[in-house]
């Protein structure tokens, strides 16, 4: 209670929401909530060394049906904590690699607009009808935040996803940033 502000922070293949969460630590705040939900499909995932556990929010078995879960997953999630936050606090949904596919779709078909979205290593799932996504973020609109040595997104990929959303009205800022596949910590704080 008490939050003016909600972050829904949506991990990506094989992660771990509490893991996860450590990514945001450099932004937690008074008055700020951070919900790192977690996918509901876990499994073990071969490392060099040993195997580990993880998550998934999908497969391309039974994908449909996949996809329906985890947005009324997350919208039950959403609505029992924002139900105890009067007023409506600011919503921002973060997602990461495959995270930001679903962040996308719960966006898109959930209950809950966002304030705001950034899609951190991941662009907008192709299916994912553009109109009714932007009819569902607020006015500050998506941000595509990826680094320059992403091996899973290319800079031309951000060019070319950031023409197709400006080009149906979606409001885009692309934040480019030294590194990796990651949700990259001096990028967050200056978005944040």
């Amino acid at each position: 209670a008490g939050a003016e502000e909600v972050w829904f922070v949506l991990h990506g293949y094989s992660q771990l929401a509490g893991n996860f969460l450590r990514w945001f630590e450099p932004v937690a705040k008074p008055g700020r909530l951070i919900v790192a939900p977690e996918a509901l499909s876990r499994s073990y995932f071969d490392e060099a060394v040993a195997r580990r556990a993880g998550a998934s929010w999908m497969t391309r078995e039974d994908r449909e049906a996949e996809i329906e879960d985890y947005v009324k997953y997350l919208d039950q999630l959403a609505d029992e904590i924002i139900g105890t936050i009067p007023p409506r606090p600011r919503i921002e949904v973060h997602g990461f690699s495959q995270g930001a596919a679903t962040a996308c779709r719960w966006t898109a078909f959930g209950r809950h607009p966002a304030d705001r979205m950034v899609l951190w290593g991941g662009t907008v799932p192709p299916d994912l009808d553009l109109e009714r996504l932007r009819n569902s973020l607020r006015q500050s609109g998506l941000v595509l935040a990826t680094g320059d040595r992403d091996q899973f997104v290319s800079q031309e990929a951000v060019r070319n996803e950031h023409a197709r959303l400006i080009g149906v009205g979606v409001p885009v800022v692309v934040r480019s940033f030294a590194g990796g596949h990651t949700v990259d910590r001096g990028t967050l704080v200056a978005i944040s």
